[in-house]
């Protein structure tokens, strides 16, 4: 089609040269031809696609001269164009050739001859007709400016035609062989198919050469640009596509070469280790499903996907997790109780609970696991228990600490959909487990925290229910797992922070802590040997730890604890519920006995007093003696706490002085514990006069009961009975019997109320060298339940169901039981300085 366009436009250009550019036009009125989106110039031949009625009816009317007006149209969008919608300079043109096409419409060949200018229109039907008048052109002066324009122009068309694919290489030759600017400026605007239509009716519109020249050298130099910027594109585009064709050139060559030699290349090599993996993990069906639809979508992923590593983890993750994995094993009783006996002195509920539970499940293998919980002061051994109870039931242990935790998340797993998500603890710990039934750890429970990030706690709720957690979902994973085979234990040091729906699903177990006899049982089991390895006092001999432990000296260890100071350091540096702090100080004591080994001091070490005092400096605690102190006048009565750290001991101070019968209280107390004050100073009052008391006695007196330690907030009504005996006894002034302490809620009938925390309330008495202790009447079954005859050795119980039973025990009945008293306090004071 060009060479045949070229045909037509050589002669066109020879025959204007022939005819010397006279003018064919004059003054006559022609037809007018409308154009959309075309502009025809002199010199040029141009093929039209002639196809509305008007035009085709034009071009059939043409004689023998075959002449007409060719016009750009304003607006190429109208069809039936108007003398306003034409613009007003066009193109003298003579019809070469005509064609008729299969659509009805004709293909025309024109040859423009020169610029005309429209006038007056003669006819609008069925064609337009108006007489036009020639536009003669402004020839440039002759000189070097023209003559290097000229130059420039045609440089820059022929490097645009050179790197232009679309333009032929003849339109070079015919640009050189035109000497004339003008019709060189026609030319090159008529050829280039990147000018505008406005910019190709500008330039036809413009008579003067020179201007006409200056605005195509500008438009060249601007497609000339944009050319060997594109051509730049192209390059690096070509070279990107050339290395990629050769990258997959040469992984086609080593996939067929892997292929030969029954290889497989990374990508696949790593889909078939997961399809192994899928289908050795045993998962549910639908888990199954789900994972393998997730591996084909992978297996057609590029691995420079972005979705390429994630899912690639999460497949992982399914595949990993522990399906159909389990401990198993049979489950001997005899030895898991011989286990739980090695690992903790005593805690006979907690061992026989564990050993019920193995019981069952060695009659019923697919039993639901239970949901224990420990609840106790710290120290006592709640973890450790744990790690024992898996130790004896065979399985792997797995620790959570809850503490602090406020992320749902943290619990139930991110959804994918996050950037870093990851499942949740509960199903990490699993797979760190690599078994579906693990005894698994829930720590500090009642230290879960709660934001605007959720409740993890409520979180807990479907893992820690057996009816539901069967079918426990993961956020991250999306698919159900079954958490029933899952030992679960909970730790807590009180229950009141732990919603009550939580609590619902476990079963609490107390551990409310040790006698200073069980502590000293315990310093000589596991604290002391612990401690004299860790602490690299090792046997002078073969450096193996060995020899009786209940001696308080690791075999050939260089350091002894007699049973005595051991005693010591439990009764004066410590005053806990659990065996913590001792550890500590016994660490301590050993660590010493190091540095002295390794200052050159090899000689054994016996731990006396003498050195616990250098070591641990002076006594901490003196409770028994400042019981005794305390006592020593009246209106002083011991009472006891319950607190999350175990028991405690609580003095009550009541003091008179000349008033108006004012009552005040402090020590930074609570509401019900004001009331307790109220109800026992309302219960005196009432019964002045069995008393022996004036019935008035606060008329002219007032009364001050304080509560030590007055930094620390108390509240609860276990303290009505010793407020109540202070009270008799600073109006009766008579001291209570030494060593004495007492617990119950009074009413203002004087009855005594039950209490809880009776076993903490009981140890933390005895640990302060308490002899005699009150209680309620209606506690005799907790104190029968709770407490081991071991426990009870030393201290004798009392039973209470009113204050006047409360008032008989703790206060003498004779100024010889005062006196007998008075000699018991001296005795301890002394032997307590001694």
């Amino acid at each position: 089609m060009a060479s045949d366009f070229l045909s037509i436009i050589e002669p066109a250009h020879r025959n204007q040269q022939d005819q010397g550019g006279e003018s064919a036009a004059g003054g006559r009125v022609l037809p007018v031809l409308p154009v959309r989106d075309t502009v025809l110039f002199p010199h040029a031949v141009l093929p039209l696609t002639v196809g509305r009625e008007s035009s085709i009816q034009l071009i059939q009317s043409l004689g023998d001269e075959k002449t007409v007006v060719v016009v750009a149209q304003r607006d190429a969008r109208v069809d039936a164009p108007q003398p306003s919608d034409l613009h007003s300079v066009g193109t003298l043109a003579t019809v070469h050739k005509v064609v008729k096409m299969p659509n009805q419409s004709l293909f025309v060949f024109t040859e423009g001859t020169q610029r005309v200018k429209l006038g007056e229109f003669n006819q609008f039907e069925p064609f337009m007709t108006a007489s036009v008048e020639p536009v003669p052109e402004i020839a440039p002066p002759k000189g070097a400016e023209i003559e290097a324009l000229h130059r420039n122009v045609t440089s820059q068309f022929q490097q645009i035609v050179t790197s232009s694919p679309t333009l032929s290489d003849e339109l070079q030759t015919i640009a050189l062989n035109i000497e004339d600017p003008g019709r060189l400026v026609d030319f090159i605007a008529s050829s280039l198919p990147f000018l505008p239509t406005t910019e190709r009716q500008e330039l036809l519109e413009t008579p003067d050469v020179a201007a006409r020249m200056e605005r195509i050298n500008k438009h060249l130099a601007k497609e000339l640009e944009v050319q060997q910027l594109r051509n730049k594109i192209q390059s690096e585009v070509q070279d990107q596509v050339q290395q990629s064709q050769r990258d997959y050139y040469l992984r086609e060559q080593m996939k067929a070469i892997q292929k030969e030699l029954g290889e497989m290349d990374e990508g696949q090599k790593d889909i078939q280790e997961l399809r192994d993996k899928i289908e050795a993990a045993g998962m549910p069906e639908d888990v199954k499903k789900e994972a393998t639809k997730e591996l084909n979508r992978l297996s057609r992923m590029s691995p420079m996907a972005a979705d390429y590593s994630l899912t690639r983890n999460y497949i992982e993750w399914l595949a990993v997790l522990p399906w159909t994995k389990s401990s198993g094993g049979e489950v001997d009783i005899a030895k898991a109780k011989e286990i739980l006996d090695e690992d903790h002195y005593d805690l006979k509920k907690v061992k026989d609970r564990i050993l019920d539970y193995l019981s069952v499940r060695r009659l019923k293998p697919d039993m639901k696991g239970p949901i224990l919980c420990f609840v106790g002061p710290p120290g006592v051994g709640k973890t450790s228990l744990g790690r024992s109870i898996a130790r004896a039931l065979g399985r792997k242990f797995q620790r959570i600490s809850l503490g602090g935790m406020h992320d749902e998340a943290e619990i139930r797993g991110h959804r994918r959909t996050y950037i870093g998500a990851l499942p949740g603890q509960i199903m990490q710990a699993l797979r760190r487990a690599e078994t579906n039934d693990p005894v698994f750890m829930l720590d500090e429970i009642d230290k879960l925290g709660r934001d605007f990030r959720g409740d993890p706690a409520s979180a807990l709720l479907e893992t820690l229910d057996p009816e539901q957690n069967n079918t426990f979902r993961d956020n991250y994973l999306d698919v159900p797992f079954d958490l029933s085979k899952v030992l679960f234990i909970c730790t807590a040091n009180m229950l009141d922070p732990i919603p009550e729906p939580l609590l619902d699903r476990m079963e609490l177990i107390d551990l409310s802590g040790y006698t200073e006899e069980e502590k000293v049982h315990i310093a000589f089991r596991y604290l002391i040997p612990r401690q004299i390895k860790e602490n690299g006092i090792q046997p002078v001999g073969d450096g193996s730890p060995g020899g009786d432990a209940g001696s308080g000296v690791d075999g050939g260890a260089r350091i002894e604890f007699p049973e005595d100071s051991v005693r010591f350091i439990v009764r004066h540096y410590t005053r806990e519920a659990g065996v913590r702090k001792l550890e500590q100080l016994i660490g301590t004591v050993c660590r010493k006995q190091a540095r002295r080994i390794a200052e050159g001091k090899t000689e054994t070490l016996v731990v006396d007093r003498e050195i616990i005092h250098e070591f641990l400096g002076g006594i901490k605690v003196r409770v028994d003696t400042e019981i005794a102190e305390r006592t020593k006048r009246s209106g002083v009565s011991v009472g006891l706490a319950w607190t999350p750290a175990g028991g405690d001991v609580l003095f009550i101070e009541a003091n008179r002085m000349k008033g108006k019968g004012g009552f005040t209280m402090t020590g930074q107390l609570g509401d019900v514990m004001r009331e307790s004050m109220q109800a026992a100073l309302s219960w005196v009052r009432s019964n002045a006069a069995a008393l022996g008391l004036n019935e008035d006695f606060t008329s002219e007196q007032d009364l001050h009961i304080h509560v030590p330690a007055g930094a620390i907030p108390k509240d609860g009504p276990s303290a009505g009975v010793a407020m109540a005996t202070a009270i008799v006894s600073l109006m009766t002034d008579t001291p209570i019997h030494p060593l004495t302490a007492m617990t119950g809620e009074i009413t203002l009938s004087g009855n005594v109320l039950p209490v809880g925390g009776i076993k903490e309330k009981f140890l933390a008495a005895k640990r302060a060298g308490v002899l005699d202790v009150i209680l309620p009447a209606e506690n005799r079954q907790n104190v029968e339940e709770d407490l081991t005859p071991d426990q009870i050795d030393g201290v004798r119980i009392h039973y209470a169901k009113t204050i006047d039973d409360v008032l008989a025990v703790a206060l003498p009945a004779s100024s010889s039981e005062a006196a007998h008293d008075s000699e018991l306090r001296e005795q301890v004071i002394e032997h307590a300085s001694a």
